[in-house]
């Protein structure tokens, strides 16, 4: 459990990182004026969901990271599959197949804050901060969101089958995979 937290501020400065390639007008500010509530409305539904399972924290992370590895932090991985679209939720070989967790929390916290400001707050900005304060319910570091992220309205399961490490993978290709993605060795180690 040390060696977990001990990843956590390097986790975080990761993340915010993808996010920040993701767009270049973020701020923590973004809601402020237009959902005030927003924030405490995530961290009430994280804060249930880890209260009643607390691996669902971690899960939460996870879900984070994988959307962030591909395409960007930009919900994409949310994105459920029709009869005439394909998302990334059934990657393979890569960890989606039968792995993310979470969809349905989400998915429940979208509705509250729907509920208290609708068609205002981004699913990826949602994700976002569920996964700092999924960290911050088991025990972490709390750490600053920057907001104001657009949901895609694409996904691509092509990026998520070359861009996500599969289970397979040894020593040789992770490093290589999260090269690829600017991340170190060590960067790799506190993700994994």
């Amino acid at each position: 459990m040390i060696m977990a937290f001990f990843g956590v501020p390097v986790v975080a400065v990761l993340l915010l990182g993808l996010a920040a390639a993701a767009s270049a007008q973020l701020s923590a500010t973004f809601y402020d004026a237009s959902c005030p509530s927003a924030l405490a409305t995530i961290k009430s539904g994280v804060t249930a969901a880890v209260s009643k399972e607390p691996r669902m924290g971690a899960s939460l992370l996870r879900l984070h990271f994988h959307d962030c590895f591909v395409q960007g932090c930009d919900a994409s991985v949310l994105l459920a599959e029709t009869a005439n679209f394909t998302g990334e939720q059934t990657a393979f070989p890569s960890p989606n197949v039968n792995s993310i967790r979470g969809l349905d929390v989400i998915d429940g916290i979208k509705a509250q804050v729907e509920a208290v400001c609708a068609q205002t707050v981004s699913c990826a900005d949602i994700l976002a901060v569920a996964a700092r304060d999924s960290i911050v319910a088991l025990g972490g570091a709390s750490y600053t969101v920057p907001l104001g992220r657009r949901d895609s309205s694409s996904a691509s399961l092509s990026e998520a089958n070359r861009d996500l490490p599969p289970p397979t993978s040894d020593l040789a290709d992770l490093v290589g995979n999260f090269s690829r993605k600017g991340l170190s060795v060590t960067d790799m180690v506190a993700l994994s």
